[in-house]
């Protein structure tokens, strides 16, 4: 154990441990984050949650941040409000952040003010699609509220705990053509770059951060490679990730 860190990061770092099945899905979604950035910069770790992304920027500048405090985050603070300077950054990584967010619009004007034009955003979230509504609803703990709006303020409030979240949001921002039109209305400096489908089988057989797994590793890498042959067409409907790349104008 870790003194002073949040009992369920405590518990997140225990499982990525024990469960190498798990390492090779979010191995996968760490590497497609980090090769959409610019190369051979300064980036910034927005929610570094229980420190796994570690294993995967040796020799990288990175600054972690997160709300919660523990030895590996860099920068204590909310991610609403990013205590940097305007063009700090030339990439911004995060992994099962925004849909914890009560307010992403704040977020994005943030990340916008503190990227260098070219830089990029690369995010992976938890994506709504009719077979994952099904898992996200009645398998895991955080909800699922599709008839949010996702650029007004989230009904969690200024304490919220850390963990609430609608993972719907993501989703609702970037596949519904009114809600992406907000956002690039009201942030013009961000541009989007891609947004993809992502993770079919592999990672629900993994069990995400329960205890339990159905597949070891060696499947789970190969069932990746497979997906991706997929997910162009199964993507739409079955697809339990959302990966969405952005970029600030130059």
């Amino acid at each position: 154990m870790t003194e002073g860190v949040d009992p369920r990061l405590q518990s997140h770092a225990r499982v990525w441990e024990k469960k190498a099945s798990l390492r090779a899905v979010y191995g996968d979604y760490y590497r497609r984050m980090l090769d959409a950035l610019p190369k051979d910069g300064a980036y910034l770790e927005v929610g570094a949650g229980s420190g796994h992304s570690r294993d995967f920027t040796d020799g990288m500048d990175v600054t972690r941040l997160d709300i919660l405090p523990a030895p590996w985050v860099d920068t204590v603070c909310d991610a609403q409000a990013l205590p940097f300077a305007d063009n700090s950054f030339d990439g911004i990584f995060l992994l099962d952040v925004l849909h914890h967010l009560a307010e992403p619009l704040k977020f994005f004007e943030e990340a916008a003010r503190v990227l260098k034009p070219g830089g990029r955003i690369a995010m992976v979230e938890p994506g709504i699609t009719p077979l994952s509504w099904l898992f996200y609803n009645y398998l895991h703990e955080e909800p699922v509220d599709m008839s949010a709006t996702p650029l007004e303020r989230q009904p969690y409030g200024e304490t919220k705990d850390p963990f609430e979240s609608n993972q719907g949001i993501p989703t609702l921002l970037f596949r519904r053509q009114e809600h992406r039109i907000a956002l690039s209305e009201t942030v013009p400096a961000l541009r989007s770059v891609s947004r993809e489908w992502l993770s079919l089988f592999a990672y629900p057989l993994t069990g995400g951060f329960k205890s339990w797994s159905l597949i070891p590793a060696g499947l789970a890498e190969k069932l990746v490679r497979l997906e991706d042959r997929l997910l162009p067409a199964l993507g739409i409907f079955m697809a339990f990730r959302l990966f969405v790349v952005m970029e600030k104008r130059r």
